[in-house]
């Protein structure tokens, strides 16, 4: 959630710094919003995943869950 949290507001800093700095991608003023971008994006998607991932963790757990409760009636 962290990394979601962190990549959304370095994406927002980095579209800000871009209105700010138009024009300059070959100065370093210019490549510092495409690389904070870039990497805000990463947080993002590294963000989602690991959500996605910890809601297929709970529904494997409920279905183990379900599959011995139902086994322990037989």
């Amino acid at each position: 959630m962290g990394a979601l949290i962190g990549g959304i507001i370095t994406v927002i800093i980095s579209i800000y710094l871009w209105v700010v700095w138009p024009g300059q991608a070959i100065v370093i003023q210019g490549i510092l919003p495409i690389i904070l971008l870039g990497a805000g994006l990463l947080a993002v998607i590294a963000g989602i995943t690991s959500i996605k991932d910890s809601i297929e963790a709970k529904k494997l757990e409920q279905e183990s869950q379900q599959q011995s409760s139902s086994s322990e009636q037989k």
